[in-house]
């Protein structure tokens, strides 16, 4: 068993990078994707620490995607440092961070709530800052009862909180993976909205650009919506994989491994992404 989709404090998790092997270890994972938004800051901390627990560390990121609907998320494995896929990674956090100061400004300045980046820096263990963070603090201020309120009446896209990042196009990110000698994942796929055949002429376009694989086996997808995704990608020849998404606290029904307990994405997909390398 494996799990190939985890975030850390490093991004928008609540737990530090090295835990995430110490859950993965706990829940009988052989091994387990690091694969925090836009970064790759985790990574090291995670490795040493899976080293000692006896579990295989992939090394992987996050990236989100402009489409025309939206948002589309793309994991990356088997990253490494330096290439053109870090140098892109490091401007897009000086992106965030850009964001997220003008995201400070609205919520505090001009809607006058109770935060400050101090708070929110704290929150994230000095690491990567992201939307639940942000949703943390205002939960222990009082301004709401919990991390999805704050997202429903602040946060989420449309919300007078929310606050526009810098994003890839898809073939930006498939584009770099490629040259970098990682392997592109389309992250939950369902997430994009679309019609079946929309999706499925979606996924072939990204196929032909050098998509490796479709993350049919998900955390919050039920058997049916598992299935459906696994024969899209099958149709277009992409691995299957599968993972929980696991963010800790913030995503409290997604543990590392299992998902919400019925979670079981097979060693067989890991061997078959690497497979995709070039090198």
């Amino acid at each position: 068993m494996i799990d190939l989709h985890t975030h850390s404090t490093a991004s928008d998790g609540s737990d530090p990078p090295e835990r995430i092997p110490e859950l993965a270890a706990a829940n009988g994972c052989r091994a387990v994707a690091l694969t925090d938004h836009d970064r790759m800051d985790g990574l090291e901390a995670a490795a040493k620490r899976a080293a000692e627990v006896g579990v295989e560390l992939v090394p992987g990121t996050e990236i989100s995607c402009e489409v025309s609907t939206g948002t589309m998320h793309v994991l990356i494995y088997f990253v490494e440092p330096g290439g053109p896929l870090e140098e892109e990674l490091i401007r897009l956090q000086e992106a965030r961070d850009a964001r997220n100061a003008r995201m400070f400004r609205r919520l505090r300045d001009e809607l006058g709530l109770p935060i400050t980046p101090e708070e929110v820096e704290a929150e994230a263990g000095g690491m990567g800052i992201g939307r639940p963070h942000v949703a943390a603090v205002l939960v222990r201020n009082g301004v709401v009862g919990t991390i999805q309120e704050a997202f429903d009446r602040y946060l989420a896209k449309g919300q007078p909180g929310y606050v526009e990042k810098e994003r890839l196009y898809p073939e930006q990110a498939l584009r770099l993976a490629v040259d970098s000698n990682a392997v592109p994942v389309l992250a939950h796929p369902l997430s994009l909205g679309l019609e079946a055949a929309e999706l499925d002429r979606t996924v072939g376009e990204l196929a032909a650009l050098g998509l490796a694989g479709a993350e049919a086996i998900y955390g919050r997808y039920t058997p049916e919506e598992r299935q459906g995704v696994a024969d899209l990608a099958t149709r277009h020849g992409l691995v299957v994989t599968g993972g929980s998404d696991h963010h800790g606290s913030y995503k409290p029904d997604l543990q590392v491994g299992i998902g919400r307990g019925d979670l079981d994405v097979p060693d067989a997909a890991l061997e078959q992404l690497a497979a995709r390398r070039r090198g």
